[in-house]
């Protein structure tokens, strides 16, 4: 129940050719308290509930537990949330061994693309893809919580 994830902004549009798939995210959150998160997900088959906890000093482990949702149950859930819809399109791209999650936002954090890579253990190492710019992982401006209270077109 501990994820581990480094984050990354991406500095071209590469990755699409060599993405598996690609589905649309609708997300929003029943409490978006950074200690205790509950994510309400939509996706084209379905959805999530995720609780997650209070990330790690460095930002790459937190806890997470996350359940599958009907349809019907996300239609339900997702009106009950905060202000703060995120709405995506994620490319999931396999590279070396490792799948990367790269996320094209929309509306209203347009124009921001970020890449995650799950692993097993912080230390892990993996191959960098030429397309993978600037590590994130430990600025909290880029999590999804975040986006959806500070959008990145309302940042300086």
């Amino acid at each position: 129940m501990r994820e581990i994830e480094r984050k990354y902004l991406v500095e071209n549009l590469d990755f699409i050719s060599e993405a598996s798939s690609s589905y649309v995210i609708a997300q929003g959150y029943l409490n978006s308290d950074p200690d205790r998160s509950v994510r309400i997900r939509k996706t084209s088959e379905g959805g999530f509930i995720t609780v997650k906890g209070t990330s790690s000093e460095n930002g790459m482990s937190r806890f997470e537990w996350e359940k599958p949702l009907s349809t019907k149950e996300v239609d339900a859930l997702l009106p009950l949330c905060e202000e703060g819809t995120i709405i995506k399109d994620r490319y999931l791209v396999p590279f070396k061994g490792k799948v990367f999650e790269v996320d094209v936002f929309k509306g209203a954090n347009k124009g921001l693309i970020l890449a995650e890579i799950e692993l097993d253990d912080e230390e892990e190492s993996f191959e960098k893809p030429e397309w993978l710019g600037a590590e994130v992982t430990s600025d909290p401006r880029y999590y999804n919580l975040y986006l959806s209270k500070n959008p990145y077109n309302q940042w300086g």
